[in-house]
């Protein structure tokens, strides 16, 4: 495996991992990347770079940012996002990786890719969703805030330092698994 196959690996979950924070982000991201020729992407991806493509993410991720930010809207938004983030994880995945048979590929892309942004936008909804119980919505716009710094970092990383994405990714993981184990309900024995 050459290093720009990992690399390409290693954007592909970093921008993965920040489409479980915002969807259209990493999108948005990943196009003005295409269209300014710093990435190239598979060559059934290269619509992504094209200006009507960085015009359209651009206004849905506005959108999302800001419509995050209205408390019981972003629940809302949170159960469209779930599935949508596996899908988008995997589209991220697929468009980046380079130099791989296609079977390696997709396989790659709907684990690593779907996989990492559904467990994030999982843990992510959950969090909203305990915000909104415990404030009555109020403590959202933090909750929010942070998601979308987090997925500005990421994927930021993500395009210009793929290894330190990837870093990010195995430490943001790690948070949301020591959190699942810690909140899940407990065995009981009657």
């Amino acid at each position: 495996m050459t290093t720009a196959t990992i690399l390409s690996i290693f954007l592909g979950i970093g921008l993965a991992a920040s489409v479980g924070f915002r969807v259209f982000l990493p999108l948005f991201a990943l196009s003005l990347a295409s269209y300014f020729n710093l990435w190239d992407l598979n060559d059934s991806w290269q619509w992504i770079g094209s200006l009507a493509a960085v015009i359209t993410l651009g206004v849905a991720t506005l959108v999302e940012i800001f419509a995050y930010f209205i408390p019981w809207v972003d629940n809302v938004l949170d159960g469209f996002a779930v599935p949508l983030a596996a899908i988008a994880g995997t589209a991220v995945m697929v468009s980046t990786v380079a130099n791989l048979d296609p079977v390696v590929t997709w396989s790659l892309a709907i684990i690593a890719g779907g996989g990492t942004a559904t467990a994030i936008k999982g843990a992510s909804a959950t969090s909203r969703l305990a915000s909104t119980a415990t404030t009555g919505g109020l403590g959202n716009p933090i909750v929010s805030t942070i998601e979308t710094g987090t997925a500005v970092v990421v994927t930021t990383a993500s395009l210009f330092a793929p290894v330190l994405a990837i870093i990010l990714v195995i430490i943001i993981l790690s948070i949301v698994f020591w959190l699942y184990r810690k909140l899940r309900p407990r065995k009981t024995n009657v």
